[in-house]
């Protein structure tokens, strides 16, 4: 049955929903790449909760998402900026969350690896920030999970310059149990990392986060790159250290820079991995095969809807992931923490739904037909 869909320019258009999901397929682990996605968290919608208020987590509906996740070969990585840390989601609940969803992992035999920040902290010493970071480190190692050495935005208000990162990452690298992911969030992710590793200039940023590996390679499993800037993403890989993974952020770039070139590749850690699960699986099989040209005809499409969902200001990415896993039956409600359900526009939902059902990625097409049409009669839209 025919939705009217409102366009940026305000016009109703005429979409037909298509009435037959994308066949999903299924296989053996991933043998080419490690290929991590990190994961929204599922509101409680019956909370009695304001933006200001600490989050309320439907646990059972988050830990199902982890499950499908981990159903489809994938890895989780949890407590990361798609599950909204520093956007509603506080260090007291992503410590709760990396606990319940590390015990879920061991028993699902899921491979999870966990964000470690400091965001008990708005701003502090260097003391503070080392020991905010030390904290959140203690909780995931004891879970069992790998760390996630994500970028703070403590350290980026109180860093004098690129020697006061040296000093707190190489503090932190001396004492990780297992080798870590350190993760490089760019400023189009979050205003308040600009400058990160001591300077605006990309380069200069470039050899001191460099600087930090080198010290200690060891202690890094990999990278994570999330500047949404192919060449570099690729220059920093071929730059680092024997044995040192690189794990593509670029959620503009992704089937390249995964399937890489005669120098080298990317692994993946992505937040549209999140509503691309099972494609994004059967893409990676197909690229464990060596067939190149078949796994970026498989995830070359999904591009312009993770263009869509990560446009400007990205950093409001997780609404369109939210509304994606709402329409895919992932959760029964499109609610948010923190109300970040408001963040985009109801044009910007139209066209997320729309290049996601001409994907196949509702494995019921009625059912998000029908929650787009209660979106639409919602904001007052009718034939």
């Amino acid at each position: 049955m025919t939705l009217h869909l409102p366009g940026a320019d305000g016009a109703l258009r005429a979409y037909e929903p298509r009435s037959e999901p994308r066949p999903v397929t299924s296989g053996s682990a991933f043998t080419s790449r490690t290929v991590f996605s990190a994961a929204h968290v599922v509101a409680d919608p019956y909370a009695d909760v304001s933006p200001d208020s600490p989050a309320a987590v439907d646990w059972d509906a988050t830990l199902a998402f982890r499950r499908h996740l981990w159903s489809h070969g994938l890895g989780v990585a949890e407590a990361m900026d798609t599950a909204q840390r520093g956007m509603g989601l506080d260090w007291a609940c992503a410590a709760e969350l990396i606990r319940r969803s590390a015990a879920e992992a061991k028993a699902a035999g899921g491979r999870i690896a966990c964000g470690v920040g400091t965001d008990q902290l708005t701003a502090g010493t260097l003391a503070e920030v080392r020991a905010a970071y030390e904290e959140q480190l203690a909780v995931v190692e004891e879970s069992g999970a790998q760390a996630i050495l994500m970028a703070s935005r403590a350290l980026a208000a109180t860093a004098r310059g690129p020697e006061d990162y040296l000093d707190v990452y190489g503090h932190l690298l001396r004492q990780t149990t297992e080798p870590v992911i350190l993760h490089w969030l760019g400023p189009m992710f979050d205003p308040a990392l600009e400058g990160y590793w001591g300077s605006a200039d990309l380069d200069a940023a470039t050899d001191t986060f460099l600087e930090v590996i080198a010290a200690r390679p060891d202690k890094v499993d990999g990278i994570k790159v999330s500047l949404l800037d192919a060449r570099r993403e690729v220059d920093l890989r071929r730059r680092l250290p024997k044995g040192v993974r690189c794990y593509t952020g670029d959620d503009f770039h992704y089937p390249e820079l995964i399937a890489g070139d005669e120098q080298g590749f990317s692994h993946a850690l992505l937040g549209i991995f999140d509503p691309l699960g099972p494609l994004a699986a059967e893409a990676v099989r197909v690229l464990d095969t060596g067939d190149t040209d078949g796994f970026r005809a498989l995830l070359d499409p999904t591009v312009e809807l993770s263009r869509h969902l990560f446009r400007a200001p990205t950093r409001f990415y997780k609404t369109g992931v939210v509304f994606l896993a709402w329409l895919a039956g992932h959760q029964t409600h499109f609610t948010m923490v923190g109300g970040l359900q408001s963040a985009r526009s109801l044009p910007h939902f139209a066209r997320a739904y729309e290049l996601a059902d001409a994907l196949g990625l509702f494995p019921d097409p009625k059912l998000a037909e029908d929650r787009m049409r209660t979106l639409l009669h919602l904001y007052g839209v009718t034939p």
